[in-house]
This record gives structure tokens, C-alpha cells and sequence, in this order.
């Protein structure tokens, strides 16, 4: 749905909406490029070394933009953010590697079922029955996944595949995870984003260390040419730095509804970007597949919307 169609949230006017819209929208965009992004610097020998180069390049920024309001957080707080940080660092393991063994297109539309899984586990964790339309989207966005995985014929999930669907839940316990640690309900989110991302880079690291792991970080740098150096940059500057201001700013100028409605769109870009650019083919089932997981999310995200507006 285009902003001009959404209404202009608190009384901002169309023209103001559409200044804060495009750049969330650019969000989910490069989110959407991001997989083919991946697939494209990483190999299965070298997913925990670009892990930790791609992030090790944006954490000294983040640091030196929000060290007087991270050196504020208190101890609980930055043992909170530091669990979040160990879930967040299973959650890239996971979306890399199975970027790396499914198509970008397919990892872009299975990690779209997060905002299915997430409203679930919430209604089950709270013990609040999910509304029957809500339900029926799930559905479809299952249905919908199972034919995307299908679209060579009726075969067995590929190992992507599946990983892809553990980091979507990952990303669900991630969600819930941040909403009941009661220590970071109210830390400044640059400084928990920071903390976060700087307990990723530690597992990172660890892993690098240890042997079997794959390549060096130092190494695969190395070997590094222009076009995987521009992919890395990519994925740093833009898919993390760029992305994480932008949700900061934007937030504070509209509603996150509107934002989570335009990052929502990522999974539809992420196809886009895969079919056009990385040459990927879905097939008729994969197609039809891709059609159910954007409607059912879309569906469900609605459904989702209007039953915590009912509760309220």
C-alpha cells in the first residue's frame, strides 16, 4: 500500500508523510537485497568470518555515536542486552547459512513467516486466543512456504530452507525475549542495539577462533576482491547502519505501525530483487507460493493489528 493511500498519522500531511516514507521504504529495500547481498560474498566455509567483518566495521560508529548514553546503562541492563545479543548472534548464524544453501529469493519470503510466528507464540505466552482471521493467515502463509520450497516439484525442504525457518523463529524469540526482559523495556535503543550487536561480534569472534569453523576473518579479506568488497559495505553501511537510523528517525516522526507496514514489504523486494537481479526462477508452484506468503502475512499482519486494538 502506497503512503498515499495510508493517512497521514497525528495530522502530518501527504506531502510530510512521503518524506518520511521514502526512506523507510529504502529500509526495506536494501533489507530485501541484503540476501542476495549475502549469497553473493559468502560461502559455507566462510559465513562466521563475514559475520564478524560485517559487523566489526559498524560497531566502533554505533559506539562513538551513543557512548554517553551506553556508559549510562546499568549492569541488569547490560546483562539484558547482552542476552539479546547471544540470540541475535543465532539468528544471523542461521540466516547466513541458509542463505547460502537456498535461493535468496526463498530466504527473503520464508523469514516474512517471523511476523506470523511472532503474534502465535505472543498469544501463547499470554494465553490470548488468536482471532480466527489471524489463524486463517497463518494458514496461508504455510501453505504458502510449502509450495515456495516446492517449486522444482514435490521434493524434501533443501537444508536452507529449513534454517531460514529457524531464524524466522529465532526472530520470534528475539521479539518476545525483548518484550519480557523488564531490564530493557526502557534502555535506550541505540545503546541496547550496540550491546546487542557488540555480544553478536563476541560469538563471532569465539567461533572464528575455533578450529573447523572456516576461514579467518583476516583471510577471507584478504581474498577479497571489489566486487565482494562492495557487498560487504553494502551489507554494513546500508542493510545495518543506514537501516538502524532510519528506523530510529522515522519512529519519532510517524507511527511504528506505518513503519512495520513498509518494512513489511521486504519479502516482496527481496523476490524482486532475486528473480531480476540473481537470475532465480521460482516455477508456477514457487510463484503461486510466493503469492500466499505475501498475502497471508499481509493478512495476518492486519489481523494481528485490529485484534490489539479490539483487546485495548
Amino acid at each position: 500500500m502506497s503512503a498515499a493511500v495510508v493517512p497521514a498519522v497525528g495530522g502530518v500531511s501527504p506531502r510530510r508523510a512521503w518524506v518520511t516514507d521514502l526512506p523507510v521504504l529504502a529500509v526495506a529495500v536494501v533489507w530485501g537485497a541484503s540476501y542476495l547481498a549475502a549469497k553473493g560474498i559468502t560461502t559455507t566455509h566462510t559465513v562466521v568470518a563475514v559475520l564478524v567483518l560485517r559487523f566489526a566495521i559498524v560497531l566502533p560508529v554505533l559506539v562513538a555515536v551513543g557512548w554517553r548514553k551506553l556508559r549510562a546503562l546499568t549492569g541488569a541492563q547490560w546483562r539484558g542486552a547482552g542476552v539479546l545479543g547471544l540470540v541475535l548472534s543465532g539468528i544471523f548464524l542461521l540466516e547466513t547459512y541458509g542463505v547460502v544453501h537456498t535461493s535468496a529469493t526463498n530466504a527473503g519470503l520464508i523469514i516474512s513467516l517471523t511476523m506470523i510466528f511472532t503474534p502465535l507464540a505472543e498469544a501463547a505466552v499470554t494465553r490470548v486466543r488468536s482471532s480466527a482471521g489471524f489463524v486463517a493467515a497463518a494458514g496461508l502463509s504455510v501453505a504458502g512456504v510449502v509450495l515456495l520450497t516446492q517449486s522444482g516439484g514435490f521434493t524434501s525442504p533443501s537444508a536452507g530452507d529449513l534454517l531460514m525457518l529457524l531464524a524466522a523463529l529465532a526472530r520470534t524469540v528475539h521479539v518476545l525475549a525483548m518484550a519480557r526482559i523488564k531490564a530493557v523495556r526502557d534502555a535506550d535503543s541505540l545503546s541496547l542495539t550496540t550491546v546487542q550487536l557488540g555480544g553478536a561480534v563476541a560469538v563471532f569472534a569465539v567461533l572464528a577462533a575455533l578450529p573447523g569453523t572456516g576461514a579467518s576473518p583476516w583471510s577471507t579479506a584478504a581474498g577479497f576482491g571489489a566486487r565482494e568488497w562492495a557487498g560487504l559495505v553494502f551489507l554494513s553501511v546500508f542493510c545495518t547502519l543506514f537501516a538502524f537510523f532510519v528506523q530510529m528517525w522515522s519512529v519519532r516522526r510517524t507511527s511504528p505501525s506505518r513503519v512495520s507496514l513498509l518494512l513489511g514489504t521486504e519479502p516482496l523486494w527481496a523476490a524482486a530483487v532475486g528473480i531480476r537481479l540473481g537470475g532465480e526462477h521460482l516455477g508456477v508452484l514457487g510463484v503461486a507460493g510466493a503469492v500466499l506468503v505475501l498475502a497471508g502475512t499481509a493478512w495476518g499482519r492486519r489481523a494481528a493489528s485490529e485484534g490489539v486494538r479490539v483487546r485495548s
